[in-house]
Protein backbone atom coordinates (compact mmCIF):
# COMPACT_ATOMS: atom_id res chain seq x y z
CA UNK A 1 0.00 0.00 0.00
CA UNK A 2 1.24 3.47 -0.90
CA UNK A 3 1.01 5.15 2.51
CA UNK A 4 0.77 8.87 3.24
CA UNK A 5 4.03 8.56 5.15
CA UNK A 6 5.80 7.19 2.06
CA UNK A 7 4.25 9.94 -0.07
CA UNK A 8 5.49 12.62 2.35
CA UNK A 9 9.00 11.17 2.43
CA UNK A 10 9.26 11.20 -1.37
CA UNK A 11 7.90 14.75 -1.58
CA UNK A 12 10.51 15.94 0.96
CA UNK A 13 13.29 14.26 -1.01
CA UNK A 14 12.14 15.87 -4.25
CA UNK A 15 11.84 19.28 -2.60
CA UNK A 16 15.37 18.92 -1.22
CA UNK A 17 16.61 18.21 -4.76
CA UNK A 18 14.92 21.38 -6.01
CA UNK A 19 16.40 23.50 -3.23
CA UNK A 20 19.90 22.14 -3.85
CA UNK A 21 19.68 22.69 -7.60
CA UNK A 22 19.82 18.94 -8.26
CA UNK A 23 16.34 18.40 -9.69
CA UNK A 24 16.47 17.40 -13.35
CA UNK A 25 13.78 18.71 -15.71
CA UNK A 26 13.31 16.94 -19.03
CA UNK A 27 12.92 19.19 -22.06
CA UNK A 28 10.64 18.02 -24.86
CA UNK A 29 12.23 18.21 -28.31
CA UNK A 30 9.78 19.01 -31.09
CA UNK A 31 10.53 17.27 -34.37
CA UNK A 32 13.81 16.17 -35.87
CA UNK A 33 17.07 16.39 -33.94
CA UNK A 34 20.25 17.78 -35.45
CA UNK A 35 22.72 20.59 -34.84
CA UNK A 36 19.62 22.70 -34.28
CA UNK A 37 16.50 21.63 -32.42
CA UNK A 38 13.19 23.16 -31.41
CA UNK A 39 11.99 23.33 -27.79
CA UNK A 40 8.81 25.14 -26.74
CA UNK A 41 8.65 26.55 -30.27
CA UNK A 42 12.13 28.06 -29.93
CA UNK A 43 14.94 27.18 -32.36
CA UNK A 44 18.18 26.35 -30.54
CA UNK A 45 21.75 25.37 -31.39
CA UNK A 46 22.18 21.85 -30.01
CA UNK A 47 25.43 21.42 -28.04
CA UNK A 48 24.65 18.31 -26.03
CA UNK A 49 24.20 15.41 -28.43
CA UNK A 50 26.28 12.23 -28.71
CA UNK A 51 25.87 12.44 -32.50
CA UNK A 52 29.60 13.12 -32.91
CA UNK A 53 29.88 12.50 -36.66
CA UNK A 54 26.42 13.75 -37.56
CA UNK A 55 25.40 10.33 -38.90
CA UNK A 56 21.97 10.30 -37.25
CA UNK A 57 20.83 12.62 -40.07
CA UNK A 58 22.83 10.96 -42.87
CA UNK A 59 20.55 9.97 -45.75
CA UNK A 60 22.38 6.69 -46.41
CA UNK A 61 22.09 5.64 -42.77
CA UNK A 62 18.40 6.55 -42.64
CA UNK A 63 17.80 4.72 -45.92
CA UNK A 64 19.49 1.59 -44.53
CA UNK A 65 17.29 1.73 -41.44
CA UNK A 66 14.19 2.03 -43.62
CA UNK A 67 15.27 -0.88 -45.80
CA UNK A 68 15.74 -3.10 -42.74
CA UNK A 69 12.40 -1.99 -41.35
CA UNK A 70 10.59 -2.93 -44.55
CA UNK A 71 12.35 -6.30 -44.84
CA UNK A 72 12.20 -7.44 -41.20
CA UNK A 73 9.30 -5.32 -39.83
CA UNK A 74 9.61 -3.70 -36.40
CA UNK A 75 11.23 -6.79 -34.93
CA UNK A 76 10.97 -10.54 -34.41
CA UNK A 77 8.99 -10.11 -31.15
CA UNK A 78 11.29 -12.51 -29.38
CA UNK A 79 14.55 -12.99 -27.55
CA UNK A 80 17.53 -14.17 -29.55
CA UNK A 81 17.56 -17.86 -28.60
CA UNK A 82 13.88 -18.47 -29.43
CA UNK A 83 13.03 -16.76 -32.73
CA UNK A 84 14.87 -13.45 -32.42
CA UNK A 85 18.05 -14.00 -34.45
CA UNK A 86 17.96 -12.81 -38.06
CA UNK A 87 20.65 -12.91 -40.72
CA UNK A 88 20.92 -9.14 -40.26
CA UNK A 89 21.95 -9.58 -36.61
CA UNK A 90 24.61 -12.12 -37.59
CA UNK A 91 25.94 -9.85 -40.38
CA UNK A 92 26.26 -6.97 -37.93
CA UNK A 93 28.05 -9.12 -35.35
CA UNK A 94 30.52 -10.30 -37.98
CA UNK A 95 31.10 -6.72 -39.19
CA UNK A 96 31.84 -5.49 -35.67
CA UNK A 97 34.30 -8.32 -35.07
CA UNK A 98 36.14 -7.43 -38.27
CA UNK A 99 36.08 -3.71 -37.42
CA UNK A 100 37.71 -4.25 -34.02
CA UNK A 101 39.91 -7.24 -34.93
CA UNK A 102 38.14 -9.56 -32.48
CA UNK A 103 36.91 -13.14 -32.75
CA UNK A 104 33.18 -12.74 -32.10
CA UNK A 105 30.48 -10.27 -31.05
CA UNK A 106 27.16 -10.35 -29.21
CA UNK A 107 24.47 -7.66 -29.61
CA UNK A 108 22.45 -6.05 -26.81
CA UNK A 109 19.62 -3.53 -26.82
CA UNK A 110 21.97 -1.01 -25.18
CA UNK A 111 25.54 -0.76 -23.93
CA UNK A 112 24.06 -0.44 -20.45
CA UNK A 113 22.71 -3.97 -20.89
CA UNK A 114 26.04 -5.14 -22.30
CA UNK A 115 27.86 -3.96 -19.17
CA UNK A 116 25.14 -5.00 -16.74
CA UNK A 117 25.08 -8.52 -18.16
CA UNK A 118 28.83 -9.12 -18.36
CA UNK A 119 30.56 -9.57 -15.02
CA UNK A 120 28.30 -11.99 -13.17
CA UNK A 121 28.68 -14.43 -16.07
CA UNK A 122 32.48 -14.44 -16.00
CA UNK A 123 33.28 -14.06 -12.30
CA UNK A 124 32.31 -15.79 -9.05
CA UNK A 125 33.23 -15.42 -5.39
CA UNK A 126 36.60 -17.00 -6.20
CA UNK A 127 37.52 -14.09 -8.47
CA UNK A 128 38.48 -10.41 -8.18
CA UNK A 129 37.20 -7.38 -10.10
CA UNK A 130 38.92 -3.98 -10.25
CA UNK A 131 36.99 -0.87 -11.35
CA UNK A 132 37.97 2.78 -11.84
CA UNK A 133 36.00 4.99 -9.44
CA UNK A 134 34.71 7.17 -12.31
CA UNK A 135 33.39 4.34 -14.47
CA UNK A 136 29.96 4.68 -16.05
CA UNK A 137 26.84 3.79 -14.06
CA UNK A 138 26.25 0.72 -16.24
CA UNK A 139 29.63 -0.70 -15.21
CA UNK A 140 28.94 0.12 -11.57
CA UNK A 141 25.59 -1.67 -11.70
CA UNK A 142 27.13 -4.64 -13.50
CA UNK A 143 29.82 -4.86 -10.84
CA UNK A 144 27.17 -4.82 -8.09
CA UNK A 145 25.49 -7.87 -9.61
CA UNK A 146 28.75 -9.80 -9.53
CA UNK A 147 29.83 -12.03 -6.60
CA UNK A 148 33.56 -11.48 -7.10
CA UNK A 149 35.64 -9.61 -4.54
CA UNK A 150 35.44 -5.98 -5.64
CA UNK A 151 38.18 -3.37 -5.62
CA UNK A 152 37.56 0.25 -6.59
CA UNK A 153 40.72 2.19 -7.40
CA UNK A 154 41.20 5.97 -7.48
CA UNK A 155 40.66 7.42 -10.92
CA UNK A 156 43.54 6.56 -13.22
CA UNK A 157 45.78 5.64 -10.28
CA UNK A 158 48.02 2.82 -11.50
CA UNK A 159 49.91 2.53 -8.20
CA UNK A 160 46.72 1.91 -6.25
CA UNK A 161 45.47 -0.56 -8.84
CA UNK A 162 48.75 -2.48 -8.66
CA UNK A 163 48.46 -2.73 -4.87
CA UNK A 164 44.96 -4.18 -5.27
CA UNK A 165 46.17 -6.65 -7.91
CA UNK A 166 48.93 -7.84 -5.56
CA UNK A 167 46.44 -8.16 -2.70
CA UNK A 168 44.17 -10.32 -4.88
CA UNK A 169 46.96 -12.53 -6.25
CA UNK A 170 45.21 -15.61 -4.87
CA UNK A 171 42.05 -15.03 -6.90
CA UNK A 172 41.21 -17.54 -9.62
CA UNK A 173 40.48 -14.80 -12.18
CA UNK A 174 41.30 -11.10 -12.12
CA UNK A 175 39.48 -8.58 -14.30
CA UNK A 176 40.10 -4.83 -14.65
CA UNK A 177 37.35 -2.68 -16.17
CA UNK A 178 37.46 0.95 -17.31
CA UNK A 179 35.75 3.46 -19.52
CA UNK A 180 37.82 4.16 -22.63
CA UNK A 181 36.65 7.77 -22.50
CA UNK A 182 35.13 9.06 -19.27
CA UNK A 183 31.81 10.54 -20.28
CA UNK A 184 31.65 13.50 -17.92
CA UNK A 185 35.11 14.82 -18.84
CA UNK A 186 36.11 13.46 -22.23
CA UNK A 187 39.28 12.17 -20.59
CA UNK A 188 40.94 9.20 -22.29
CA UNK A 189 41.87 6.30 -20.00
CA UNK A 190 45.50 5.21 -19.59
CA UNK A 191 44.82 2.07 -21.58
CA UNK A 192 48.43 1.40 -22.52
CA UNK A 193 49.41 1.44 -18.84
CA UNK A 194 46.40 -0.66 -17.89
CA UNK A 195 47.28 -3.26 -20.54
CA UNK A 196 50.87 -3.46 -19.26
CA UNK A 197 49.68 -3.83 -15.67
CA UNK A 198 47.06 -6.47 -16.46
CA UNK A 199 49.64 -8.44 -18.45
CA UNK A 200 52.05 -8.27 -15.51
CA UNK A 201 49.49 -9.70 -13.09
CA UNK A 202 47.72 -12.06 -15.50
CA UNK A 203 44.45 -10.11 -15.43
CA UNK A 204 41.85 -9.51 -18.13
CA UNK A 205 41.14 -5.99 -19.40
CA UNK A 206 37.60 -4.82 -20.23
CA UNK A 207 37.03 -1.45 -21.92
CA UNK A 208 33.72 0.34 -22.50
CA UNK A 209 34.54 2.58 -25.47
CA UNK A 210 31.10 4.05 -26.09
CA UNK A 211 32.44 7.61 -26.35
CA UNK A 212 35.68 6.67 -28.12
CA UNK A 213 34.56 4.55 -31.05
CA UNK A 214 34.36 6.55 -34.27
CA UNK A 215 35.99 9.56 -32.60
CA UNK A 216 39.52 8.56 -31.57
CA UNK A 217 42.37 6.72 -33.24
CA UNK A 218 43.80 7.07 -36.74
CA UNK A 219 41.07 4.89 -38.25
CA UNK A 220 38.34 5.72 -35.73
CA UNK A 221 38.57 2.46 -33.78
CA UNK A 222 38.48 4.46 -30.59
CA UNK A 223 40.53 4.88 -27.44
CA UNK A 224 41.98 1.39 -27.82
CA UNK A 225 43.54 2.47 -31.12
CA UNK A 226 44.50 5.89 -29.75
CA UNK A 227 46.45 4.19 -26.95
CA UNK A 228 47.99 1.48 -29.13
CA UNK A 229 46.12 -1.58 -27.89
CA UNK A 230 43.78 -2.28 -30.81
CA UNK A 231 43.41 -6.07 -31.01
CA UNK A 232 44.92 -6.46 -27.53
CA UNK A 233 41.83 -5.89 -25.36
CA UNK A 234 40.22 -8.99 -23.86
CA UNK A 235 36.67 -7.61 -23.92
CA UNK A 236 35.29 -4.44 -25.51
CA UNK A 237 31.80 -3.03 -25.04
CA UNK A 238 30.25 -0.22 -27.04
CA UNK A 239 27.17 1.34 -28.57
CA UNK A 240 25.62 2.43 -31.85
CA UNK A 241 23.97 5.31 -29.99
CA UNK A 242 26.77 7.82 -30.37
CA UNK A 243 29.25 8.21 -33.25
CA UNK A 244 28.07 5.04 -35.03
CA UNK A 245 24.68 6.36 -36.08
CA UNK A 246 23.08 7.60 -32.88
CA UNK A 247 20.06 5.28 -32.79
CA UNK A 248 20.91 3.03 -29.82
CA UNK A 249 21.84 -0.58 -29.26
CA UNK A 250 25.01 -2.04 -27.81
CA UNK A 251 27.50 -4.87 -28.14
CA UNK A 252 30.24 -6.87 -26.48
CA UNK A 253 33.11 -8.09 -28.64
CA UNK A 254 36.14 -10.20 -27.82
CA UNK A 255 37.29 -13.80 -27.64
CA UNK A 256 34.90 -16.42 -29.00
CA UNK A 257 34.76 -18.36 -25.75
CA UNK A 258 33.68 -15.25 -23.85
CA UNK A 259 30.96 -14.45 -26.37
CA UNK A 260 29.75 -18.06 -26.35
CA UNK A 261 29.30 -18.10 -22.57
CA UNK A 262 27.54 -14.72 -22.67
CA UNK A 263 25.02 -16.12 -25.17
CA UNK A 264 24.29 -18.91 -22.70
CA UNK A 265 24.19 -16.98 -19.42
CA UNK A 266 24.01 -13.19 -19.84
CA UNK A 267 20.59 -12.34 -18.43
CA UNK A 268 20.28 -8.96 -20.17
CA UNK A 269 20.79 -10.82 -23.47
CA UNK A 270 18.69 -13.89 -22.75
CA UNK A 271 15.64 -12.08 -21.43
CA UNK A 272 15.48 -9.00 -23.69
CA UNK A 273 13.99 -8.85 -27.18
CA UNK A 274 16.62 -8.76 -29.91
CA UNK A 275 17.95 -5.50 -31.32
CA UNK A 276 15.42 -3.71 -33.52
CA UNK A 277 16.21 -4.44 -37.21
CA UNK A 278 16.10 -0.76 -38.19
CA UNK A 279 18.87 -0.02 -35.67
CA UNK A 280 20.85 -3.07 -36.79
CA UNK A 281 20.51 -2.08 -40.45
CA UNK A 282 21.66 1.48 -39.80
CA UNK A 283 24.59 0.30 -37.67
CA UNK A 284 25.68 -2.21 -40.31
CA UNK A 285 25.66 0.51 -42.96
CA UNK A 286 27.86 2.75 -40.79
CA UNK A 287 30.36 -0.03 -40.03
CA UNK A 288 30.60 -1.16 -43.67
CA UNK A 289 31.01 2.40 -45.02
CA UNK A 290 33.06 3.84 -42.19
CA UNK A 291 36.58 3.70 -43.62
CA UNK A 292 35.81 5.07 -47.08
CA UNK A 293 32.89 7.39 -46.41
CA UNK A 294 32.78 8.47 -42.77
CA UNK A 295 36.39 8.52 -41.57
CA UNK A 296 36.99 12.01 -43.08
CA UNK A 297 34.26 13.34 -40.78
CA UNK A 298 36.57 12.60 -37.85
CA UNK A 299 38.97 15.27 -39.11
CA UNK A 300 36.16 17.83 -39.25
CA UNK A 301 35.11 16.85 -35.73
CA UNK A 302 38.65 17.33 -34.43
CA UNK A 303 38.90 20.73 -36.12
CA UNK A 304 35.56 21.88 -34.66
CA UNK A 305 36.47 20.66 -31.18
CA UNK A 306 39.86 22.35 -31.08
CA UNK A 307 38.43 25.60 -32.41
CA UNK A 308 35.64 25.65 -29.82
CA UNK A 309 37.86 24.71 -26.86
CA UNK A 310 40.48 27.31 -27.76
CA UNK A 311 37.86 30.06 -27.98
CA UNK A 312 36.29 29.01 -24.66
CA UNK A 313 39.64 29.20 -22.89
CA UNK A 314 40.26 32.63 -24.41
CA UNK A 315 36.96 33.77 -22.89
CA UNK A 316 38.21 32.64 -19.48
CA UNK A 317 36.19 29.47 -18.92
CA UNK A 318 37.71 26.63 -16.92
CA UNK A 319 37.50 23.42 -18.94
CA UNK A 320 37.73 19.86 -17.70
CA UNK A 321 38.84 16.66 -19.32
CA UNK A 322 41.56 16.84 -21.92
CA UNK A 323 44.68 19.00 -21.46
CA UNK A 324 44.42 22.77 -21.72
CA UNK A 325 44.90 23.82 -25.32
CA UNK A 326 46.66 26.98 -24.18
CA UNK A 327 49.54 24.81 -22.99
CA UNK A 328 49.89 23.08 -26.34
CA UNK A 329 51.54 24.73 -29.34
CA UNK A 330 48.93 25.65 -31.95
CA UNK A 331 50.08 25.10 -35.51
CA UNK A 332 47.03 26.06 -37.51
CA UNK A 333 44.73 23.86 -35.39
CA UNK A 334 47.11 20.90 -35.76
CA UNK A 335 47.20 20.36 -32.02
CA UNK A 336 48.05 16.90 -30.72
CA UNK A 337 45.18 14.43 -30.61
CA UNK A 338 45.19 14.13 -26.81
CA UNK A 339 43.23 17.38 -26.66
CA UNK A 340 40.63 16.59 -29.29
CA UNK A 341 37.74 14.65 -27.74
CA UNK A 342 34.47 16.46 -28.49
CA UNK A 343 33.25 16.25 -24.89
CA UNK A 344 34.07 19.71 -23.55
CA UNK A 345 33.12 20.21 -19.88
CA UNK A 346 32.68 23.80 -18.74
CA UNK A 347 33.46 23.58 -15.03
CA UNK A 348 31.42 25.85 -12.76
CA UNK A 349 32.04 23.67 -9.67
CA UNK A 350 28.68 24.88 -8.35
CA UNK A 351 25.29 23.22 -8.87
CA UNK A 352 23.25 26.43 -8.86
CA UNK A 353 25.61 28.26 -11.22
CA UNK A 354 25.55 25.25 -13.52
CA UNK A 355 21.78 25.27 -13.81
CA UNK A 356 21.67 29.07 -14.07
CA UNK A 357 24.16 29.02 -16.95
CA UNK A 358 22.13 26.36 -18.78
CA UNK A 359 18.95 28.44 -18.32
CA UNK A 360 20.65 31.63 -19.51
CA UNK A 361 22.04 29.91 -22.60
CA UNK A 362 18.56 28.60 -23.40
CA UNK A 363 17.34 32.20 -23.47
CA UNK A 364 20.25 33.00 -25.79
CA UNK A 365 19.26 30.24 -28.22
CA UNK A 366 21.77 27.56 -27.17
CA UNK A 367 20.69 24.17 -25.83
CA UNK A 368 22.95 22.62 -23.19
CA UNK A 369 22.26 20.64 -20.02
CA UNK A 370 23.79 21.11 -16.63
CA UNK A 371 25.23 18.10 -14.82
CA UNK A 372 25.16 17.94 -11.04
CA UNK A 373 25.08 15.32 -8.30
CA UNK A 374 24.51 12.35 -8.49
CA UNK A 375 25.63 12.31 -12.14
CA UNK A 376 28.87 13.99 -11.04
CA UNK A 377 30.30 14.36 -7.50
CA UNK A 378 28.92 17.15 -5.32
CA UNK A 379 30.77 20.40 -5.93
CA UNK A 380 31.78 19.32 -9.44
CA UNK A 381 28.90 20.85 -11.37
CA UNK A 382 29.47 21.45 -15.06
CA UNK A 383 27.95 22.13 -18.45
CA UNK A 384 28.96 19.29 -20.75
CA UNK A 385 29.24 20.65 -24.27
CA UNK A 386 29.50 18.07 -27.06
CA UNK A 387 30.70 19.10 -30.48
CA UNK A 388 29.68 17.44 -33.75
CA UNK A 389 31.31 17.27 -37.15
CA UNK A 390 27.98 18.56 -38.44
CA UNK A 391 28.26 21.89 -36.59
CA UNK A 392 29.04 24.83 -38.86
CA UNK A 393 31.51 27.54 -37.87
CA UNK A 394 28.61 29.99 -37.87
CA UNK A 395 26.79 27.85 -35.30
CA UNK A 396 29.89 27.50 -33.13
CA UNK A 397 30.55 31.25 -33.23
CA UNK A 398 26.93 31.99 -32.30
CA UNK A 399 27.20 29.60 -29.35
CA UNK A 400 30.48 31.18 -28.25
CA UNK A 401 28.86 34.62 -28.32
CA UNK A 402 26.03 33.35 -26.13
CA UNK A 403 28.51 31.76 -23.72
CA UNK A 404 30.40 35.03 -23.44
CA UNK A 405 27.28 37.05 -22.65
CA UNK A 406 25.82 34.49 -20.24
CA UNK A 407 29.13 33.87 -18.49
CA UNK A 408 29.71 37.56 -17.86
CA UNK A 409 26.15 38.11 -16.67
CA UNK A 410 26.48 35.31 -14.10
CA UNK A 411 30.05 36.36 -13.18
CA UNK A 412 31.44 32.96 -14.16
CA UNK A 413 33.94 34.73 -16.42
CA UNK A 414 35.23 38.30 -16.18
Amino acid sequence: MFSNEFKTEIEKELQSMREDGLFKVEKTIEGRLGTTIRVDGKKLINLCSNNYLGLAQHTGVIRAAGKALRKYSLGPNSVRFIVGTTDLHKELEAAISKFFQTEDTILYTSCFDANAGLFEVLLSERDALFSDELNHASIIDGVRLCKAERFRFAHGNMEELEKHLIKAKGARRRLVVTDGVFSMDGEIAKLDELRALTDKYDAMLVVDDSHGTGVLGKTGRGSIEEKGILGKVDILTGTFGKALGGAGGGFTTGRKEVIDILRQRSRTYLFSNSLMPAIAGAALYVIEHFDKEFLPLKEKLTENTKYFRTKLETLGYTLGGTPSLSSVKDEGLKIKDSASHPITPIMTMDERKTMALADELFKEGVYVRGFAYPVVPKGKGRIRVQISAAHTKKQLDAALGALERAGRKLKIIK
